[in-house]
């Protein structure tokens, strides 16, 4: 049987990173003058290379006051970036310069070349 080498499967994978990511996550902060705890978005990682994938149509949901557009990607990315559920990701698209936010689900265990996560974005057009 032959072994796998995961080093030449990462370096292949990774080719295919033509995309960057920044990651924030919501953690407690003190503001120092009114003296109270709030969730503030702290930014992770920034620029992280990854390749950015639809998995889904779009959802249409149209009322009379705005036509909201809820839709699903998946990020590939290096296995030794942290990323948790509800963490925000900022994708900078390599072939528009677009940037695209989503908001990560529950992060499946990495592989040893990649990991995949699930992403939503939810916006109106």
């Amino acid at each position: 049987m032959a072994k796998i080498n995961y080093r030449r499967q990462r370096r292949a994978i990774e080719k295919l990173y033509e995309d960057k990511v920044t990651i924030s996550r919501h953690e407690n902060a003190k503001d120092p003058v009114k003296k109270v705890t709030k969730q503030t978005l702290v930014k992770i990682h920034e620029d992280q290379p990854c390749k950015l994938s639809q998995t889904g149509l779009p959802r249409n949901g149209q009322t009379e006051a705005q036509n909201d557009v809820k839709y699903d990607a998946k990020l590939f990315i290096a296995p030794e970036i942290e990323i948790k559920q509800g963490d925000v990701l900022e994708v900078t698209r390599k072939a528009t310069g677009r940037i695209e936010t989503y908001t990560a689900a529950a992060p499946f265990p990495p592989y040893s070349s990649h990991q995949e996560i699930s992403l939503n974005k939810k916006g109106t057009a």
